[in-house]
């Protein structure tokens, strides 16, 4: 790594420095050259101490980015780039989450099919639609195809997606090599996630049980929460009777789901309520079909809703999921696969008035049911009163035509501290560890895990994803056992249970009694991505890497994810290896639209990066991205980037600061002797010392906000005063402004590379070794010996006062800045006369002053108290 200038000509300077270009001139070169390279030899010779890993976030693979993936990711490039800068040999990879539902639904949309595991394997198949977003295909007239063609056509267009994120990450200049590049769904990615998972079912952390799952009674498909949404549909609230076991009377609830009546495993009401408070521990006997239930308390129980104590079934929504996970209660499950009636009635239900209410219930469609139990009830006399009619919203997937119902089906977990005291006390103890910026983040996730309720439910029913390796042996009847699930061995994986075979048994055996039956359901997207360090280092595949990456340096990441890809990630290093995965967590906050919205794919707000890029460049992107620090939301308007235009600015002025600075020539250069000179070191080696001390504290914002400030006073007040003796100037005096203009250009080039890697590195290209990415970050102590140990750093503020008073002035008389001046009076304190007056032949030569003079003896800032302009006459003609 190097920081030395080289001599240069005016040749290879542009005429007109233009940012237009840098992006497909310079990316090509960097490629070429490895500029961001991991070299594993030079990393293993330096040692860990010497590496920083980025465990980087991998982007789903479906569709197209957004403004906020660039907003996040660029704030991790910053970091990326000051550490390669510092010397650090910077591992930074680059994945792909290209399984599970998103990649799915996406291609669903884009080829107009669906997947249909029953039908046979297509050769030669070809998709009926291609192109666009599909969503004019209904879910009806999407082709059902075979698992396999499924799979082939996710991985064709995931491939797709995936070339062309890469090419805009190219495009905005991350740092990242990617020869370090992974996709979620390959071979070494398969075999890290089933390792993992085989062996958390070995110890004991993985298991199986019955669960209540989302489902699409249409698709007959679980429904992932991001295919949920609510609709407003007519219903009627139905007041029911239920009986008090001490025969004391009965007690009215309200229901929208009176077909769910022989599901009913207890009534709840909110723990405050007055009026349930004595009932809470007793029971009630259900309507129809008699059966007792308890009376429960829950936080979640809504005293103004209805008659404030509700019936809880298996399972009406998603509450009565969590009052039956938090309350432990049985499972009643009245509803199949098919959205009927079971036929078998819950063995709850055992007078012969119940079940036979029940048989009138059996293979119904659930509006059917409804109306019988309705009916029912009124012959009964235990419908108390008129059905009102309401509407409210009801959950439906995206694309289903009917209300989703809730089924309970076998599901595989992972155990996540919720009931287990001991393990939430490591995570707790894991987060309070983990270096958190900004700090406050760590609350979020302290919260998440002391409100965990229930283990992490791994298994999903898509077909896109890491195949769960578990079979099942099947009983002499054909039943699978569920609790000998058969594990694959180590060297075995990957596998995919659904068409490989395990040790022991033959192809031939498969479904038949006595033989095995293999698990095809397939794991949680956030079960691989769990495993991220994993994946990027090369876990139980290429130990030497892991090594030297792990644990990681960073994990870069948005708040919103925390509960659920930092949790997990955290989690899964606990549980294989007792550490943590990283040293400290880097959370970017949200992009907000103009009405302060959180931008996001579901709402339709977000903007692509794409034509902001091309418009405006990728550094006035970079620029505007890297101006919110860690956490803090940031409001974007397309219609008015503000920002992105300072930042562009920002930019053409670091091009047009480096033609002027390297157009003397540097054969001139010798010692820095001139006052303002040397104040403009000192002052610069202090925004060195604090810019590299805010990236210290991961407060690139800070170190961005620092350098630029100090930059336009470089550009606005020093070049100003110092042109004139670096044009005309003779001897040492001229020899002074070249090498501290030269100087100081070398360290803004490298203060800048972090956030406008194009212009840094083609103003390097003007006279720097190699690439200013591979330079060293700049320190105080190369500026501080040319600066003298006398050096006043406050000098160019002083001064910097005095000119634009100066200019005030004459801009106020309405005059040119080029006009003569016969005579300015500057005032100031005393002690600042004595410092202006270093300074006073820079001064008076760029304000064309004949005359200059300070005073003011009890003035406390310094001020132009009179200037006098020479006689229109003799002014130079405009």
């Amino acid at each position: 790594m190097s920081a030395t200038p080289r001599e240069t000509t005016p040749r290879e300077i542009p005429d007109k420095p233009q940012l237009e270009g840098l992006e497909e001139k310079w990316g090509p070169i960097w490629e070429q050259q490895g500029t961001y390279r991991f070299d594993r030899d030079e990393a293993a010779a330096a040692g860990r101490d010497a590496v920083y890993s980025i465990d980087t976030p991998p982007p789903t693979a479906s569709g197209s980015l957004h403004v906020g993936h660039v907003f996040s990711y660029t704030h991790t490039d910053t970091v990326a780039r000051y550490q390669r800068m510092r010397g650090k040999r910077v591992f930074y990879p680059m994945g792909w989450d290209d399984n599970g539902l998103p990649t799915e639904r996406r291609v669903q949309n884009y080829y107009g099919v669906r997947c249909d595991p029953s039908l046979p394997y297509q050769p030669d198949f070809v998709p009926p639609h291609e192109g666009g977003d599909g969503k004019s295909v209904k879910a009806a007239d999407q082709q059902p195809v075979s698992r396999r063609n499924f799979i082939e056509l996710c991985e064709r267009l995931t491939v797709e997606d995936e070339r062309q994120f890469e090419d805009l990450w190219r495009a905005l200049g991350l740092s990242v090599d990617w020869g370090q590049s992974y996709r979620t769904i390959a071979d070494d990615s398969l075999r890290a996630s089933q390792l993992a998972f085989v062996r958390n079912v070995r110890r004991g952390e993985a298991y199986q049980a019955q669960a209540p799952t989302l489902w699409d009674v249409t698709f007959r498909t679980a429904v992932a929460q991001a295919e949920l949404e609510d609709r407003d549909q007519p219903s009627a609230y139905h007041t029911l009777a239920f009986h008090k076991s001490d025969g004391s009377g009965d007690l009215l609830i309200d229901t929208t789901r009176p077909e769910l009546l022989p599901a009913c495993v207890a009534l709840v009401a909110h723990p405050d309520d007055e009026r349930y408070q004595p009932l809470f521990g007793s029971t009630v006997r259900t309507p129809l079909f008699d059966v007792e239930v308890p009376i429960v308390a829950h936080r979640l129980a809504q005293p103004d809703k209805g008659t404030g104590i509700a019936m809880i079934c298996t399972f009406g929504d998603v509450t009565d999921v969590v009052w039956w996970r938090e309350l432990d209660l049985p499972t009643r499950a009245v509803l199949g696969f098919d959205g009927r009636i079971v036929s078998e009635a819950p063995e709850a239900i055992t007078s012969a008035a119940g079940r036979e209410a029940y048989a009138q219930l059996a293979g119904k469609t659930v509006f059917s049911a409804k109306q019988a139990v309705v009916e029912m009830l009124g012959e009964s006399g235990e419908l108390v009163g008129e059905i009102r009619k309401i509407t409210h919203p009801v959950k439906f997937f995206e694309k289903g035509d009917r209300p989703l119902e809730i089924v309970s089906t076998r599901q595989w977990y992972i155990r996540n501290g919720a009931r287990d005291e001991g393990l939430r006390e490591r995570l707790l103890a894991h987060g309070r560890e983990l270096r958190w910026h900004p700090d406050f983040m760590r609350v979020r996730y302290e919260n998440w895990v002391e409100g965990l309720s229930g283990d992490w439910l791994v298994s999903r029913q898509r077909f896109f994803g890491v195949p769960i390796p578990v079979w099942y042996p099947l009983d002499s009847d054909g039943n699978p056992v569920f609790d000998r699930p058969i594990l694959p061995a180590e060297d075995q994986l990957p596998v995919d249970p659904s068409s490989d075979v395990p040790a022991g048994y033959s192809e031939e055996q498969r479904g038949a009694p006595g033989g095995f039956r293999g698990e095809v359901d397939v794991m949680d997207t956030w079960a691989t991505s769990s495993l991220t360090p994993q994946l990027a280092g090369g876990w139980e595949r290429d130990p030497a890497l892991f090594a030297l990456v792990y644990p990681f340096d960073l994990r870069p990441q948005g708040q919103d994810i925390i509960r659920t890809w930092l949790f997990s990630t955290l989690l899964r290093s606990e549980l294989e290896a007792k550490t943590l995965p990283w040293r400290h967590a880097g959370i970017s906050g949200w992009i907000l639209d103009p009405d302060r919205k959180k931008m996001s794919k579901s709402k339709g707000n977000v903007v692509t990066p794409a034509g902001l890029l091309e418009q405006h460049g990728s550094d006035a992107v970079r620029y505007w991205a890297a101006s919110a620090k860690l956490g803090t939301d940031a409001s974007f308007d397309p219609q008015n980037p503000t920002q992105i235009k300072i930042g562009r600015r920002l930019a053409i002025k670091l091009l047009n600061a480096a033609k002027f600075a390297l157009g003397f020539d540097a054969g001139g250069a010798g010692a820095v002797t001139e006052p303002i000179d040397r104040a403009m070191l000192a002052a610069l080696a202090r925004v060195v010392e604090q810019a590299t001390q805010a990236f210290e504290g991961y407060d690139h914002a800070r170190a961005l906000e620092l350098s630029e400030s100090f930059f336009w006073t470089f550009c606005d007040d020093y070049l100003e005063l110092v042109k004139e003796r670096a044009h005309s100037g003779r001897g040492q005096a001229q020899a002074s402004a070249v090498t501290a203009l030269r100087t100081a250009l070398s360290v803004f080039a490298r203060l800048f590379a972090p956030f406008l890697p194009f212009a840094a590195e083609e103003v390097w290209s003007w006279f720097g070794e190699g690439s200013v990415h591979r330079s060293n970050w700049p320190v105080a102590q190369e500026l501080l010996p040319l600066a003298g140990d006398d050096a006043d750093p406050e000098l160019l503020r002083l001064v910097g006062t005095a000119l634009v008073g100066i200019r005030g002035a004459k801009t106020a008389a309405k005059a040119s800045q080029k006009t003569p001046v016969e005579l300015a009076v500057v005032h100031a304190p005393a002690e600042d006369r004595e410092r202006l007056a270093l300074a006073a032949d820079d001064l008076a030569a760029v304000g064309r002053i004949a005359e200059l003079r300070f005073e003011g003896a009890d003035v406390e800032n310094v001020t132009v108290a009179e200037i006098r302009l020479a006689d229109p006459e003799a002014r130079p003609a405009s």
